[in-house]
C-alpha cells in the first residue's frame, strides 16, 4: 500500500481513441460553463455531434434553455442545463452534487468569463471583482468541485480552460483579464502535475480574435484608428477564427485520443501572437470621447444581456 500522499500509478488505459471517429465522445458527460453561447455553445455543439452528453452553466437560465432546445434537437436528450454563477462555491459543489447523482463528469470546460475594455485608472473595485471572482473563482470553484469528485472515485478527467495569448504578455486596458486569465494558466500547469497520477489532465486554449454575441461588443474599440487584439488587421492570417475551429481543437483535448497531454495552452490565433500586436496597446491613441463612446456601447451590451436573462 503507498504511503499517504504518494503518488499512485495511473494505468495505461490502452490504445488512444481515433481522434477522426464520429463517435469519439460516445459514453462522454461533459460540462461547460458559459456554455449558453458563444465559444461555449460550439463546444458543446461538437461534443454533442459526436456521440457525446453536454451539461451547460450559465447565469441566463433563458439563453440557457434556448440553446438546450436547439442543439437537443438533433439527438434528444443529450442536452442537460443548470442556472450556476461560478462565483459561488457552495451553489458551484450543490450543482456539481446533483449531476454526480445521475451519474460521473468525464470532462470540464472552464468558459465562464467576464471582460470589457476600459483604461485601468477608471476601474473601480467592483469593475475588477466581476472580472476577476468569474474568471480565477469560477474556473477554481468548477475544477476543484469535479476534480475531488474524480480523485475520490478513483476515475480520471479532462479540464479544458479557454484563456488568451494574453497570459504570455499581459494586455493594457484588459489588466483584469489578462491577471486572471493568467491566474488559471498557473492553475493548468499547477494541477496538471499534482493530479497527473490520478489520471487527471488539465489543458487549455488561447484563442486569438474569434467574433462571439456580447464579448465582440465591449471589446471592439470601434475604431478604425487603432489596432486592438479584436482587430482582423493585426491577424497574419488575414481573417477572423471561427467557433467550430476553436471547438475541433477543443474535441481533441477532451477526448481520449491524447491521455498523455496535459498541463499545456495552445494559442489558435492565426499567427497573431507571434506577429503582434496580440493585445490592446495600441489603444493608447484613443482620446476621452473615444472612452465615453466605448462606455456607452458597453452599457447597451450590458443591458441587452441583462433582458436576456429575464
Amino acid at each position: 500500500m503507498p504511503l499517504p500522499g504518494a503518488p499512485v500509478p495511473t494505468p495505461d488505459r490502452g490504445a488512444p481513441a481515433d481522434p477522426f471517429a464520429p463517435d469519439l465522445m460516445a459514453g462522454e458527460r461533459v460540462l461547460i460553463t458559459g456554455g449558453g453561447s458563444g465559444l461555449g455553445r460550439a463546444i458543446a455543439a461538437t461534443v454533442i455531434e459526436h456521440g457525446g452528453t453536454a451539461v451547460l452553466w450559465g447565469r441566463r437560465g433563458g439563453v440557457l434553455d434556448a440553446t438546450a432546445a436547439a442543439l437537443a434537437s438533433a439527438r434528444p436528450g443529450s442536452v442537460a442545463v443548470q442556472t450556476v454563477d461560478v462565483r459561488d462555491a457552495d451553489a458551484v459543489d450543490t450543482a456539481v452534487d446533483e449531476l454526480w447523482q445521475q451519474g460521473p463528469l468525464t470532462g470540464v470546460v472552464n468558459g465562464a468569463a467576464a471582460n470589457f475594455i476600459a483604461p485601468t485608472e477608471s476601474l473601480s473595485a467592483r469593475a475588477f471583482a466581476a472580472v476577476t471572482s468569474t474568471v480565477i473563482s469560477g474556473s477554481f470553484h468548477v475544477t476543484h468541485s469535479v476534480g475531488r469528485r474524480w480523485i475520490a472515485d478513483g476515475r480520471g478527467g479532462s479540464v479544458l480552460s479557454l484563456l488568451t495569448t494574453w497570459v504570455e504578455t499581459g494586455s493594457a486596458y484588459v489588466v483584469p483579464s489578462a491577471m486572471s486569465k493568467a491566474a488559471v494558466n498557473a492553475m493548468t500547469m499547477s494541477l496538471a502535475v499534482e493530479w497527473a497520477h490520478y489520471g487527471i489532465r488539465l489543458n487549455a486554449i488561447a484563442p486569438g480574435p474569434v467574433p462571439t454575441d456580447f464579448a465582440w461588443d465591449v471589446l471592439d474599440p470601434g475604431s478604425a484608428d487603432v489596432i486592438g487584439a479584436t482587430d482582423v488587421r493585426g491577424v497574419p492570417a488575414g481573417r477572423y477564427g471561427r467557433p467550430d475551429e476553436v471547438a475541433n481543437l477543443a474535441l481533441f483535448l477532451l477526448s481520449r485520443a491524447c491521455d498523455y497531454l496535459t498541463g499545456e495552452t495552445i494559442a489558435m490565433d492565426g499567427g497573431q501572437r507571434l506577429a503582434g500586436p496580440a493585445t490592446f496597446s495600441d489603444l493608447t491613441r484613443l482620446t476621452p470621447d473615444d472612452w465615453a463612446a466605448i462606455r456607452s456601447r458597453a452599457k447597451a451590451a450590458a443591458a441587452a444581456s441583462k433582458a436576456d436573462r429575464s
